[in-house]
């Protein structure tokens, strides 16, 4: 049975005041809570901090990005052997905000996906449709395409103990959620074309409230959080969901 995981997605919010209180009522909530796996993801200045936060916590950490270079004359990055040497688990590669903003394609998602594993880092790939494409029906078109990507330059076994996450792009920051059908739909679509180990999250406005419910279904494994995770009772009550799902 795959463990349940949740994972924060800090995004670029807070500073280093808020962000150390957050983290410490995080933990503080985090006690006693078992059977499931949780990691917070968050700015690179943050790392070092958390750390530092975080040392001996079961509470994992990570990044929302890397460069798909090892090293050097790329001004403004970060590589995965940087990641590494702040203790990060995970990095979160091919967000629809870096597809959508920054112009990241399927293929340097994919080589963002090697480098991360080629440092020991967990990546969490990334996918989802846009409200067109969804509209269109193409909704598995587009899931596909950007998974195939990362799996034709790395091979199925690199998806052994890797985390896949759906995210509509019409259901980030939106308050707007993909129905449960909806999510276990493409779910499903994923789980067919990978590993059983694969772990499969969703993200897109996840909130206690309705946290329990996607978390029920078969083939969900846990979530991406995004604004809920920068209030800590939300968050903490969206690990108790998933924790009964473990």
């Amino acid at each position: 049975m795959r463990t349940p995981l949740i994972v924060g997605n800090w995004k670029m919010h807070g500073n280093r005041a808020s962000n150390r209180a957050l983290l410490d009522a995080v933990v503080r909530g985090m006690a006693g809570q078992e059977g499931v796996e949780c990691a917070v993801c968050v700015p690179f200045p943050n790392l070092g901090e958390v750390a530092g936060q975080l040392a001996g916590n079961r509470l994992a950490w990570g990044a929302q990005n890397l460069s798909e270079h090892a090293q050097g004359a790329f001004t403004g990055e970060v590589s995965g052997s940087m990641l590494v040497e702040f203790g990060c688990r995970y990095v979160i590669v091919g967000h629809s905000e870096r597809r959508q903003l920054y112009g990241e394609t399927d293929k340097v998602a994919a080589a963002k996906f090697a480098a991360a594993l080629a440092q020991g880092l967990t990546p969490i790939l990334c996918l989802g449709e846009t409200l067109e494409e969804r509209d269109a029906g193409r909704t598995e078109e587009v899931v596909g395409r950007m998974l195939q990507a990362a799996l034709d330059l790395n091979g199925m076994q690199s998806f052994e103990k890797v985390v896949v996450a759906y995210e509509p792009v019409w259901a980030i920051g939106t308050g707007r959620t993909a129905t449960p059908e909806q999510v276990q739909e493409v779910h499903f679509f994923l789980r067919e074309k990978l590993p059983a180990s694969t772990r499969l999250l969703y993200g897109g406005s996840v909130k206690p409230g309705n946290a329990a419910g996607l978390f029920a279904l078969p083939d969900v494994d846990g979530g991406l959080i995004g604004g809920a995770s920068l209030v800590a009772a939300d968050f903490i009550a969206i690990v108790r969901a998933a924790q009964r799902k473990g």
